[in-house]
């Protein structure tokens, strides 16, 4: 009896060869993080050195965008918003301060309790950080469908979920 190649070569449609059955590639725990980790760096430092120029360093572009529009936010809320550890957000502010990016304000019913607002200066920078966040996108995402980076977006909500990230901020791409 002749073999059949069942696993071997798909069959023939129209004339068309078709590339033989590759076996898919499993999970390999341990593996995924790295390539998170570089991808994440990677994109950083472009938007870094995106914004280098305009004075704007590593972090105060979120906050500069966690600001905007808004009257202003205690260091802890935009700690939160931007998943870091309130006494980093709070360096990070005096350092904006420092540069005329933000003002500190009194807390509304807490005097002792400080509150950010962006300054004229500090808005001036915000269409920077948009065109390089959405420069930094476009290199990392060449090549990617649409239907890749709404499944990519949703993939990183959950991951975010799993830490304990805030689920109800699903900004991005939608499902």
């Amino acid at each position: 009896m002749a073999s059949t190649g069942v696993g071997m070569v798909k069959k023939e449609k129209a004339g068309k060869k078709e590339k033989p059955d590759r076996p898919k590639a499993s999970y390999v725990p341990g593996t995924i993080q790295p390539e998170l980790t570089r991808a994440t760096r990677s994109m950083r430092t472009f938007l870094t050195n995106s914004l280098s120029a305009s004075g704007v360093y590593a972090g105060q572009d979120g906050v500069i965008k966690a600001l905007a529009g808004k009257e202003a936010l205690t260091a802890g809320a935009i700690a939160a918003l931007l998943g870091v550890k309130p006494p980093t957000m709070t360096r990070t502010l005096t350092r904006m301060e420092a540069q005329g990016f933000i003002r500190k304000l009194p807390g509304e019913s807490d005097g002792r309790q400080m509150r950010a607002a962006l300054t004229p200066e500090g808005e001036k920078h915000l269409n920077a950080i948009v065109y390089a966040t959405k420069a930094a996108e476009a290199y990392a995402f060449a090549g990617l469908s649409d239907k890749e980076l709404r499944q990519f977006a949703k993939v990183l909500r959950k991951i975010n979920r799993n830490f304990g990230a805030d689920p109800s901020d699903d900004e991005g791409f939608g499902e």
